[in-house]
């Protein structure tokens, strides 16, 4: 099963491309999008800046390829778990996948919350690929409630997706060895009260 941690291109052709997408996961993971300049992402990839620029035209391009690599890295995540399961299963599963993740080392949040923290603008392309990603968050919650036998599919997936915000931002802020039971008993008592 995989996990909800950043994702790189390792394992790919090595490509520029790649390099710099791996450094700027690594960096901005670590120390925030805006907290990492494209002069650093460029030493630490080992790369001039004409090869970035041919690349990712400017820093909102890299940030918004960065998310679209964690959100098709978190999106296999679900699917894993989901694959083959039931309604109640797939969400343990799913709590199991988010404790794995928050107690990674260096584990520091969900990328996606921590790069809407750092855009308040709700147009700007960061943003709407933090925003289509919850979007298809909250729908496969939604399937999964509807599974579930929720009366109000959409409330519960709401509910639900408030659990899994909740449990990223506590693997970095408390103990995340009680993540993924805390969020399992959470995610199934929203279940069995949406009946």
């Amino acid at each position: 099963m995989s996990t909800i941690t950043p994702a790189t291109t390792r394992g790919r052709d090595g490509s520029a491309r790649d390099r710099i997408l791996d450094a700027a996961t690594e960096l901005f993971y670590a120390n925030g999008i805006r907290g990492t300049s494209a002069d650093r992402i460029i030493e630490q990839a080992g790369i001039t800046k004409v090869t970035f620029y041919r690349h990712f035209r400017t820093k909102t391009d890299l940030i918004v390829a960065y998310l679209e690599l964690q959100a098709a890295g978190e999106r296999a995540a679900i699917e894993s778990a989901r694959d083959q399961a039931g309604p109640e299963d797939a969400l343990s599963n799913i709590a199991k996948v988010i404790g794995t993740a928050s107690c990674m080392p260096g584990f520091r949040g969900c990328p996606f919350i921590n790069a809407a923290a750092e855009t308040p603008d709700p147009e700007d392309p960061v943003r709407v690929v933090v925003d289509a990603h919850r979007r298809w968050t909250r729908e496969v919650l939604a399937e999964i409630a509807t599974d579930a036998g929720a009366a109000d599919a959409d409330t519960t997936a709401g509910q639900l997706l408030m659990l899994r915000d909740g449990a990223m931002v506590n693997g970095y802020l408390s103990d995340p060895d009680k993540i993924a039971e805390t969020l399992q008993i959470a995610c199934l008592a929203v279940i069995s009260s949406s009946r």
